[in-house]
């Protein structure tokens, strides 16, 4: 098992190297200079703009540039917002809450809806409603993200009027936040209609960001029912009389859950890379929305911390589910 973990481990250093290289190098072939951009709408001195220049060490070739960024990275340094003049780490924590609660509320609806959808598709193979969950799930899955959020937010919230059009809680209720869980924050508040608010705030992106993940989950689960309900246990549990509910939830559904973990596991990196528009559509301020509004600056060092943050925790959970796998499978291992 430890000679398994560390071939894991060795393997996150080359794609750490691989993701910073692309932090560095992808803003940079973006149009725009971030130090112009700082002047707006005036004219910026060619003395002034000289002397951002060196302060950001823009200056200097791009290979200094990138092994001094890698240096500051060891150092557990992302630098400070060229807009804002913060630190990009702080910044990330003050705002990924509200990411973390969006990304959880939608993997945790996916999960409700994926598993009991991909049983009984698999359960009923063939039937009408194997068909009809699984076309529903191929059109969830082709569902482009900023198309399908803009027609839930113009039937339920201009047509029905049911749901808020943005933020995280309405503009009537102001608190100190305690945990930066909105929902959390909104209930430890004891404010009347509080928690209500954020609530229905929360509704409509958890839905647009869950549709993907719900549809790959239900594909697995169907895919691994499938597979597991032709094995000789099943066919010896259901000739010992046990109950279908028996078979089905306890010895078929535990043995597919293997693949079906695996696919929850790797859809966090579908989730972070679905908020980014789900966050721009909602308005929700998130990190998504924070690195969009980034790039339009070209604020270098947020994107290349928000980037590199965002890929270290995609890695980190994809190591967590390797190793989980290789406890429940010992022959991955080898």
């Amino acid at each position: 098992m430890l000679r398994f973990v560390f071939a894991r481990l060795a393997v996150l250093i080359p794609t750490f190297l691989g993701v910073t290289i692309v932090a560095f190098g992808f803003i940079r072939l973006l149009p725009g200079d971030p130090v112009m951009l700082m002047s707006g709408e005036r004219v910026m001195e060619a003395a002034r703009y000289e002397a951002l220049t060196k302060q950001f060490g823009y200056d200097k070739p791009y290979v200094t540039q990138y092994f001094q960024y890698i240096v500051d990275i060891l150092h557990g340094d992302l630098g400070a917002s060229i807009t804002t003049k913060t630190s990009v780490l702080g910044e990330f924590l003050q705002l990924f809450p509200a990411t973390l609660e969006l990304s959880f509320c939608a993997i945790l609806v996916a999960v409700m809806l994926g598993i009991p959808a991909g049983v009984l598709a698999a359960v009923k193979r063939g039937s009408f409603w194997d068909q009809t969950i699984m076309g529903t799930v191929l059109v969830g899955f082709s569902m482009p993200v900023f198309w399908w959020g803009l027609l839930l937010i113009i039937l339920f919230s201009g047509v029905l009027g049911w749901t808020p059009v943005s933020g995280r809680i309405s503009l009537t209720y102001f608190f100190q936040p305690v945990t930066g869980f909105m929902l959390i924050d909104s209930l430890l508040s004891g404010q009347a209609g509080a928690f209500r608010s954020a609530l229905s705030h929360l509704v409509l992106p958890t839905v647009v960001l869950g549709t993907i993940p719900v549809a790959v989950i239900a594909r697995q689960t169907r895919s691994a029912m499938i597979e597991v309900l032709s094995e000789d246990y099943v066919r010896t549990a259901r000739a010992k009389g046990l109950t279908p509910f028996r078979v089905i939830g306890v010895h078929a559904l535990r043995n597919a859950m293997i693949p079906v973990i695996t696919t929850i596991g790797l859809q966090v990196g579908v989730l972070l890379a679905g908020a980014i528009l789900t966050e721009t559509i909602f308005s929700w301020p998130g990190i998504g929305k924070w690195i969009v509004d980034s790039i339009f600056r070209r604020d270098y060092p947020v994107i290349q911390g928000g980037f590199l943050i965002i890929a270290g925790i995609v890695m980190m959970v994809n190591l967590i589910v390797d190793l989980m796998y290789g406890l429940i499978n010992p022959r991955i291992r080898h």
